[in-house]
């Protein structure tokens, strides 16, 4: 299923059932690292690794901005899970394994690394990289799911990572947590999938959902809507992903 598809379903969706719960998973991620590499001195180099299609790399004008991937996804390749319409890597500086990144030791002040590790077989291999590649008191930014469907297939090998994962691999790597931040709650995610369920049910079940259907929906967020907002700490056992900004030793 492509992601454009679900996208524009979800603004109608939106609209019928007046509520966005559910709906923040991207633009809160994008905001925290928007004001992570704000506060990166100008000047500092940084390596986006597993770049993509370079979405970040408008915010890094203060900065010296290298990127990286391994750029072998195309979309048209296999249409399984989410897909994305269209992938553009546009032109890359690195092309390489993220494990493996053809560069000397201590050459970056920060790293961003957004949304990949559930796309790469040896995350752990990538901190050890990152490790290796950053100067001492660099910086690491870190985004990824706590629960994925499969997207980006067939380069989808993990669903998520939980926040004890990142306590413990950055630790043996040589870093400091200096923020570890969950996106989302319990509550937040169960309307995402919610969100989603016209598509799903169209796509896998040959089904379209009614207005009979959409207004029993509707009620349901309206429920998840007020109970995330009563929340108090349900991220410990579900969340979007967590954000995490830690320091090389």
């Amino acid at each position: 299923m492509k992601l454009e598809k679900i996208i524009k379903e979800l603004m109608l969706t939106r609209k019928h059932q007046g509520s966005s719960v559910g709906e923040l998973n991207e633009k809160t991620r994008v905001d925290w690292i928007e004001q992570t590499l704000k506060k990166l001195p100008k000047g500092n180099t940084i390596l986006d690794a597993g770049a993509g299609e370079q979405p970040y790399k408008k915010l890094c004008k203060h900065l010296n901005y290298i990127s990286q991937d391994f750029a072998e996804y195309n979309p048209d390749n296999l249409n399984e899970g989410l897909q994305m319409e269209k992938w553009d890597y546009g032109k890359l500086d690195i092309i390489s394994d993220i494990t493996s990144i053809p560069v000397e030791n201590n050459s970056f002040d920060a790293v961003l690394c957004t949304e990949v590790f559930e796309h790469i077989i040896n995350p752990i291999g990538a901190i050890n990289e990152f490790s290796r590649i950053l100067r001492k008191n660099g910086y690491l930014i870190i985004t990824a799911p706590f629960c994925s469907l499969t997207h980006f297939a067939p380069y989808h090998f993990y669903s998520g990572f939980n926040k004890y994962f990142y306590e413990s691999e950055l630790d043996k790597n040589g870093f400091n947590i200096i923020e570890l931040i969950p996106n989302g709650n319990y509550f937040e995610y169960l309307a995402q999938e919610i969100n989603r369920l016209s598509h799903m049910s169209q796509k896998y079940c040959d089904k379209r959902i009614n207005k009979t259907e959409f207004d029993s929906i509707a009620q349901i967020k309206k429920l998840l809507h007020n109970l995330s907002k009563k929340d108090t700490g349900s991220s410990e056992l579900l969340c979007f992903g967590y954000h995490i900004l830690a320091q090389k030793k």
